[in-house]
C-alpha cells in the first residue's frame, strides 16, 4: 500500500472479523480430553482375579514405585506398570489394583487404578472391606494412626 494523499481506505470491524482464521480449541488438555465430558465415560469395573489383590497407595517412592498397604493384610512396594506411566496419576491414598508377584513376595504390579465412585461400589459389592478409607489423603493418612477419637485434654462443653 502506498502513502498517496488520494487513496482512501476504510475498512470496518466487520471486515476485519471476516479476516480472522478460526483456531482449534486447543493444547494438550483438550486432545487429552480434561476439559469435559469425563463423567459421560463409564468403564466396566474390574474385579480381581487369581493372582491379584486390591491396594491403598500409602506413599510415593519415586521413581514409578509405590508403598503398598493390600488389603490381605500384607505391606508391599508397587511398580507402576509402563501403560499406565505418565497416562495415569497415582497419589496416595488411592485404591489400586495390583497383580502380584510369585518370585517376589514382598513385590507387585499396579495394573488398575480405580476412581472414588468405582472404589465406593467395590465396598459396596464386598470386594473391599467395610473399614477401607477411601478418598483418603496424605494427611489423614499420617495424622490417623488407627485410633478412632483421640481426647484434646478439653470440652467445649466446658467453653
Amino acid at each position: 500500500i502506498s502513502c498517496h494523499s488520494s487513496y482512501r481506505i476504510t475498512i470496518s470491524v466487520a471486515d476485519i472479523q471476516l479476516c480472522q482464521t478460526k483456531k482449534g480449541k486447543g493444547g494438550k488438555n483438550v486432545k487429552r480430553g480434561k476439559n469435559g465430558n469425563m463423567e459421560a465415560t463409564r468403564r466396566d469395573l474390574l474385579f480381581k482375579e487369581f493372582g491379584q489383590e486390591y491396594a491403598q497407595a500409602v506413599r510415593m517412592l519415586g521413581g514409578g514405585r509405590v508403598q503398598l498397604q493390600c488389603y490381605d493384610g500384607v505391606s508391599r512396594q508397587g511398580l507402576i506398570r509402563g501403560t499406565m506411566r505418565r497416562r495415569v496419576w497415582i497419589n496416595t491414598g488411592d485404591i489400586v489394583l495390583i497383580g502380584l508377584r510369585e518370585f517376589q513376595e514382598g513385590k507387585a504390579d499396579i495394573i488398575h487404578k480405580y476412581t472414588t465412585e468405582e472404589a465406593r461400589n467395590l465396598q459396596s459389592y464386598g470386594e473391599l472391606p467395610a473399614s477401607a478409607k477411601i478418598n483418603q489423603t496424605a494427611i489423614d493418612m499420617a495424622m490417623d494412626d488407627g485410633e478412632e477419637e483421640e481426647d484434646m485434654g478439653f470440652d467445649f462443653d466446658e467453653l
